[in-house]
């Protein structure tokens, strides 16, 4: 676990990474902001939260609750106009509030493991379609 200062107002998050991922880039795909609901199912637990950002590789799920670093999760989604996804991932890491201050972004960094071809082609063809309509729109 290492702690580091956020960029709004002095915040101090508490971060959890999974080994692999400390001192690595992580950030090898664009990610495009989102809101859609999502299930995390993981063991006998189930959790209801939001997606706030996605890309190839992995979603970033905006939960008070998070699970463990390294828990394996199936993430249950439908993008709008879209057939729903059900896809296996593993949490690569944690963002907690500390005792002193509370994030003002909660939650767990995902990274979608395993996929089979068809739903690597389904994903791809879901953020074409959210970075097409973000480029109409500006």
């Amino acid at each position: 676990m290492r702690g580091f200062v956020g960029s709004e107002e002095g915040e101090e998050d508490v971060r959890q990474e999974a080994p692999e991922s400390q001192g690595a880039e992580r950030r090898v795909a664009t990610r495009f902001s989102t809101e859609w609901s999502v299930d995390c199912v993981s063991d006998q637990t189930f959790l209801y939260a939001s997606i706030t950002n996605i890309s190839l590789f992995g979603i970033f799920v905006a939960t008070s609750s998070p699970f463990e670093v390294g828990a394996l999760v199936e993430l249950r989604f439908a993008p709008f106009g879209m057939a729903p996804f059900s896809l296996p991932g593993r949490v690569q890491w944690v963002n907690r509030s500390s005792a002193l201050r509370r994030s003002k972004n909660e939650g767990m960094g995902i990274q979608f493991v395993n996929l089979s071809p068809e739903d690597r082609e389904r994903l791809v063809e879901a953020i074409h379609t959210i970075a097409y309509l973000r480029d109409a729109a500006n």
